[in-house]
């Protein structure tokens, strides 16, 4: 026969559930994102040909995000959470 309590306590170590499942850590979020991030200023606005001191257009933005080129699909999305904040302060 198996002895109750020693079972008990292996189930009970740190880190384990009821059942022996593991739990899963919450990863914490950095909120420096935007410093690590790898930004060329300047770069989608040549590609997208807009001239310097003009804004881009929302249009703009909607056509480059059908682009078959991922870095400018990832700068599109970079510069629309950009203007978002803009909007927010």
């Amino acid at each position: 026969m198996v002895n109750r309590s020693s079972i008990r306590q292996e189930i009970m170590k740190p880190g384990l559930k009821r059942g022996g499942r593991l739990k899963k850590k919450k990863k914490k979020k950095d909120g420096k994102w935007i410093q690590k991030a790898k930004i060329k200023k300047g770069a989608l606005r040549k590609k997208l040909g807009v001239k310097k001191g003009k804004k881009i257009t929302m249009a703009q933005l909607n056509k480059a995000s059908k682009s078959s080129n991922p870095t400018t699909r990832k700068q599109v999305a970079l510069a629309r959470a950009f203007k978002k904040m803009n909007r927010r302060s």
